[in-house]
């Protein structure tokens, strides 16, 4: 039996967290939100995050452009987020041959995703995607260099 990478310590508290925390969430910027949180805590999601400098508080407002709210969005849905978020951070384990997955992989999963959503977050928190993933030294797939 051939089974896939699984998560490290630091991985699977940040899901486990995660699926604590996500069902009070109000939308999907809002669930975005509150990975950005976990994830600079934990592993070495949280090492590069750190040294970005994201803090806690975002640091500007949401702004005018803040989606509207949608309770429960990707429940009523029937979208698993941890799941997907879990299953993104074992495909990107398996790219790069992980036997298990990081918070790393669980972070290059998140930005895939929410996308956008979670692309605003980490501007708010005075980074972007491509910083995040110079620091992580990954590439997200599909993308010259993120």
């Amino acid at each position: 039996m051939n089974a896939g990478p699984t998560p490290d310590t630091d991985a699977a508290m940040v899901l486990g967290m995660a699926s604590t925390a996500l069902p009070f969430a109000r939308t999907p910027r809002d669930e975005a939100e509150r990975w950005l949180r976990i994830l600079r805590l934990h592993g070495e999601a949280g090492v590069a995050l750190q040294a970005l400098g994201v803090s806690e508080a975002p640091l500007e407002a949401p702004g005018k452009d803040a989606p509207q709210e949608r309770p429960g969005d990707a429940r009523e849905n029937g979208r698993d987020v941890v799941g997907a978020v879990t299953d993104g951070a074992i495909s990107a384990a398996g790219r790069r041959g992980g036997r298990t997955f990081g918070t790393d992989d669980v972070l290059v999963a998140v930005m895939e995703v929410y996308g956008a959503d979670f692309d605003h977050v980490l501007r708010v928190h005075g980074t972007d995607r491509g910083e995040v993933l110079g620091r992580l030294g990954v590439t997200m797939p599909g993308s010259a260099g993120a």
